[in-house]
């Protein structure tokens, strides 16, 4: 199991949780999302390492940006 910590921008409710979490979570491999919506705080629970460029394309699908 390997746990991926990013932060995102923009998320303000629990409605913005939920999109980013979607779309994470169809990401092969994912299996779990926690989202911190007051630190923009995402962590990913994956089967094996995530490539960060899916990652921010799964980001980018839910409307907001990874923080630089």
């Amino acid at each position: 199991m390997t746990t991926t910590t990013i932060t995102v921008t923009g998320m303000t409710c629990a409605h913005c949780a939920a999109s980013v979490r979607e779309e994470i979570g169809e990401i092969p491999g994912v299996r779990a999302v926690q989202v911190d919506v007051s630190s923009g705080a995402v962590t990913i629970d994956s089967e094996h390492p995530v490539d960060p460029a899916v990652i921010q394309t799964a980001v980018e699908e839910a409307g907001y940006q990874l923080a630089s």
